[in-house]
């Protein structure tokens, strides 16, 4: 889909592919609201507007739509693919993909969430090496990291919905 298509798609088509990006029913509905923007700039600045409103409960919503970093996604769709091409450069060994499950076990026992990072271009020691030190965060300072992350992956998903 092109942009164009994209601002003149009827809501009920958007809404099913906006939601595959973040899994925020009042963040999907208002990118969808938003229409038409007319270039990429545009379309990615109202939805990183739109997430700054996002509670925890969206946040927790937006969460539930991810696998851990190392697994594949538990959704179909373009979401499933798009976590795929995303976690692709991760790739850990057999060493590194313990690490991974042990480091999503303890941040999930200390955060009570699943460990999210935007993992494009991303390596495995990289991912893990980002793992290590969000453990340490605070409960704030790591809400705050996760909401970003959520953007960052939302505005890479919108990104690549549109020059699909």
């Amino acid at each position: 889909m092109d942009l164009h298509a994209f601002d003149t798609a009827p809501a009920a088509e958007l809404t099913p592919l906006l939601l595959a990006c973040c899994d925020v029913p009042a963040w999907a509905a208002a990118v969808a609201a938003g229409r038409p923007y007319g270039d990429l700039d545009a379309l990615l600045s109202a939805a990183g507007a739109a997430a700054a409103g996002w509670t925890a409960d969206d946040v927790d919503r937006a969460l539930a739509a991810h696998p851990r970093i190392g697994e594949t996604a538990h959704r179909g769709g373009p979401e499933a693919a798009w976590s795929a091409a995303e976690q692709a450069a991760v790739d850990p060994d057999a060493a590194a993909a313990a690490r991974l499950a042990a480091g999503n076990r303890a941040y999930e026992q200390r955060f009570g969430r699943v460990f999210l990072v935007c993992a494009t271009g991303r390596t495995a020691p990289e991912v893990l090496a980002e793992l290590d030190r969000r453990l340490t965060a605070d409960d704030e300072t790591e809400a705050a990291t996760v909401a970003a992350e959520l953007t960052a992956i939302a505005r890479l998903r919108l990104t690549r919905l549109v020059t699909a």
